[in-house]
């Protein structure tokens, strides 16, 4: 396929509108033949890869064209075989424009179609697209490198890596990664390196699971330990990457997707249980992170168990071995009133806890700054603070005997599921409560009546100002009332009514 990337960045509204019209000629041409789909696909990568050079944004351009394809015919009626023939274009190509048109077209084909990534994954695309990630560092082109690496987080979030694909990975991409996050983003749709720090958690979660393999076979001999070069290069290199941590709490503190608070809360898992990089986050980061971690655990629903179980696996050596552990303990009582809610409430109204939370409970507990002497002992807000939280009642199907590495990383969830919030769902039906009492055909509420409106300013009616005096024969006669008092004169005034004489006297000649 031909070089774009020495074409002008321009292009007249003339041939813009050419170019749309023969995108859509093209697609909807009557493929009959392997022939003649590869040539409406050479049509539309061309005319994609030219798009790239409007006025306007061109990563739009790119997934309009993308789109469109997706909706045509020829990729309906034709689904594997154009698939094969993109993948295939994607492990040749290095122009830039078609290679922007290919992972547009990949990424969003991937995200209808779970069947896409996997296949993408048996055809080594991840080592193709760590090549191009590392190959196109430099190119100016910020969208297609940023697209290319949502594409690998993507594929990496819902495939299991090879080991040969995840060996690939080696410290100087570690490193180019974490750099990128510490430089300052000239994109406002993008301060925080998002898609950047997407991969580093998801090549972390691979690693974990990479770790936790067991040989079924006792003849086969186990495979050597991959280094989790994530862990590692915050290890040797943390002060050096301290912008990562700032936005992977920023992250978890606004993020709703179930996944990817999974991936977060398992490199910070991993962070605070390797002596190496106990201190790799500032203190006042620290404290941001046990704020987050208190209100999730208080707002998440009941059938979150997991994502729950995961967040006080963290909450253990994050209170034990960080910076926390130092005085002034940071929100012990708060601390303490959240696992006794956990714990279960011995109130009727509450079912008790499972097993695994009443566990990870205890074991949070015993750190020794946060041993509470009072564990059993409900405090006078206790029942109000439950009330208004929890009522938990959880299933008991998940019981774990001991915190592992294993138990972090098999947590999973498909990516998509957003977390839904308890006082979020309290909200809207205490609203659809509200909705259903005043539909049509229901009692309405009772409204409060309005106060009265008073006949006089006073809030006196005028006629009950005149008083009544009854005299000595017993006969009752009615009084106007008092005249009010006089007028205050301001200064200003005061000053016109005095005596000439007396201004002479305080002004003497």
């Amino acid at each position: 396929m031909a070089d774009y990337d020495g074409v002008e960045a321009t292009m007249s509204s003339e041939n813009e509108h050419r170019l749309w019209t023969e995108m859509s000629e093209c697609l909807v041409t009557d493929c009959t033949s392997h022939e003649a789909i590869d040539d409406a696909l050479r049509t539309w990568l061309d005319i994609t890869s030219q798009l790239r050079y409007r006025a306007s944004d061109s990563q739009v351009d790119f997934l309009s064209c993308a789109h469109m394809l997706l909706e045509s015919n020829i990729f309906k009626n034709n689904k594997d075989y154009v698939r094969t023939q993109i993948i295939h274009s994607l492990l040749q190509e290095d122009a830039a424009g078609p290679l922007h048109a290919i992972a547009s077209l990949l990424f969003l084909d991937g995200c209808s179609d779970e069947s896409t990534f996997p296949r993408m994954m048996e055809e080594s695309c991840f080592a193709r697209l760590l090549e191009l990630i590392v190959a196109r560092q430099d190119d100016p082109d910020s969208h297609l490198h940023r697209l290319l690496l949502q594409l690998m987080y993507e594929m990496s979030r819902v495939e299991r890596l090879k080991v040969e694909d995840l060996t690939l990975v080696d410290d100087a991409f570690v490193h180019y990664l974490f750099g990128i996050i510490e430089e300052v983003s000239d994109d406002v749709q993008d301060p925080y390196h998002y898609p950047t720090i997407r991969v580093l958690l998801v090549l972390n979660e691979q690693y974990m699971l990479a770790s936790t393999d067991t040989i079924s076979d006792s003849t086969t001999t186990a495979p050597a330990a991959l280094t989790n070069r994530i862990v590692k290069c915050l290890s040797l290199h943390g002060p050096l990457f301290r912008t990562f941590g700032e936005n992977v709490i920023l992250l978890l503190n606004r993020e709703t997707e179930t996944s990817l608070q999974l991936l977060i809360l398992k490199l910070l898992y991993l962070l605070f249980t390797t002596k190496a990089t106990y201190e790799y986050f500032y203190t006042n980061d620290l404290r941001v992170l046990l704020d987050v971690i208190i209100r999730n655990l208080m707002d998440l629903p009941d059938e979150k168990i997991s994502l729950r179980h995961t967040y006080l696996r963290v909450m253990y050596p994050l209170l034990a071995h960080t910076q926390l552990n130092q005085p002034p303990h940071y929100k012990r009582e708060e601390i303490l009133r959240v696992l006794r809610i956990l714990r279960g409430s011995h109130n009727a109204h509450f079912a008790p806890a499972d097993e695994t939370t009443l566990r990870l409970v205890d074991r949070v507990t015993k750190v020794q700054w946060v041993e509470d002497t009072e564990a059993d002992k409900e405090g006078s807000g206790q029942a109000e603070v439950a009330r208004k939280f929890l009522g938990i009642s959880l299933s008991t199907l998940q019981c774990a005997s001991s915190i592992s590495v294993g138990d972090v990383a098999g947590v999973m969830e498909r990516p998509g599921v957003q977390t839904p919030s308890r006082s979020a769902t309290a909200a809207e039906a205490e609203n659809d409560e509200d909705t259903s009492d005043n539909a049509p055909g229901s009692a309405l509420k009772a409204k409060r009546p309005l106060p009265a409106v008073p006949k006089h300013r006073h809030g006196i009616p005028f006629t009950q100002l005149t008083k009544v005096h009854v005299n000595v024969n017993g006969e009752a006669k009615k009084v106007p009332p008092k005249a009010p008092p006089p007028r205050r004169w301001g200064r200003a005034k005061a000053s016109e009514q005095l005596p000439i004489e007396s201004i002479d006297r305080a002004n003497p000649g």
